[in-house]
């Protein structure tokens, strides 16, 4: 019953948003996520804390202004994602315009396939709609979302205009399908990663847990890394979706430091858009949740946790360190 609520809940607001003007939708949106923000106070105290991890010179008042504008984005996400039904090659140049095509199209070229290194930035569901009318259908790691009908739903959005997202448990094969075809696929590589997938490499000069997946693919396949991110141009009004030059990729007799090196370039090109656009990355996500061996757990709340109750008995066979 709870899933089926959630689906229709969900459901409602979609078509809800879908038939109000995109103008309209877009402030909406962003009323209810302001609205619903405070009652969700894990999320300030993580957004805030990685903010002052990141930014540690900045103002109190500036990652407050940060955190608000973050929350206004995340419901432009979701009115903007409403109205991919609306979306034709004749309209997308309205919503969204194209920077640094030319990245993509020379190592496309090269017929290896085409690995794009993105993250939760600007309205990130955007990108593979706006690939498929500007040029063509692309394919996109997603993780299933817990309830199934609520993921149906949304795959059905996604796929509107061509392209279609893999599931992460199934993409190693998936993926190297459509690499050898030369195709495409997109990857959002900025979320902690369970150690024993990642690499500690530093994001913001903190070593964070990073998939390697990104670096080992490219370089088992040949297959370029080309980092693409979208980003709110307010003075224009207007998304824009810019691709940056390829990251090179080593390859070398020692592979595992190839696969660190070009991690820590993948690492480096996120966060350098993130400096650019901060007010535009999803900072309620605990990036730096996993630590390397030893180490305390960063966040304040997690380090609580660890402390046992005087008298308690020890937890066994608990490990709250790999709890999402």
């Amino acid at each position: 019953m709870r899933e089926y609520l959630e689906y229709v809940v969900l459901w409602t607001y979609l078509k809800f948003l879908g038939l109000l003007p995109r103008s309209v939708a877009r402030w909406t949106a962003a009323r209810v996520f302001a609205i619903v923000f405070p009652f969700h106070p894990a999320w300030r105290r993580v957004a805030l804390f990685n903010l002052r991890l990141a930014f540690p010179d900045w103002s109190e008042a500036q990652r407050l202004r940060t955190m608000h504008l973050m929350v206004r984005n995340l419901g432009w996400i979701v009115a903007e994602f409403a109205h991919f039904p609306k979306r034709t090659p004749e309209n997308i140049s309205s919503i969204i315009t194209l920077e640094g095509f030319d990245n993509f199209l020379a190592a496309e070229r090269r017929g290896k396939g085409v690995l794009l290194l993105t993250g939760h930035m600007g309205v990130w569901e955007l990108k593979p709609v706006a690939m498929a009318l500007y040029y063509k259908p692309i394919h996109f790691l997603v993780r299933p979302i817990d309830n199934p009908r609520v993921d149906a739903l949304v795959n059905r959005y996604r796929r509107l205009c061509g392209s279609g997202p893999i599931p992460k448990n199934e993409s190693a094969r998936a993926v190297l399908r459509v690499l050898r075809g030369g195709g495409v696929v997109g990857i959002l590589a900025d979320q902690n990663t369970a150690p024993e997938e990642g690499l500690f490499v530093d994001f913001f000069g903190v070593p964070a847990s990073t998939t390697t997946g990104v670096a080992r693919m490219a370089r088992h396949t040949g297959a370029a890394i080309v980092p693409v991110y979208t980003f709110w141009d307010a003075p224009h009004q207007i998304y824009r979706l810019r691709y940056e030059p390829e990251i090179p990729v080593d390859r070398t007799d020692d592979p595992e430091a190839d696969i660190r090196n070009t991690t820590a370039r993948c690492n480096l090109a996120a966060e350098s858009y993130v400096r650019r656009f901060p007010d535009q990355w999803l900072w309620v996500h605990r990036r730096w949740r996993n630590r390397p061996p030893g180490e305390e757990p960063i966040y304040p709340d997690e380090k609580r946790a660890r402390v046992p109750a005087p008298h308690a008995a020890p937890a066994v066979g608990h490990d709250r360190e790999n709890q999402t």
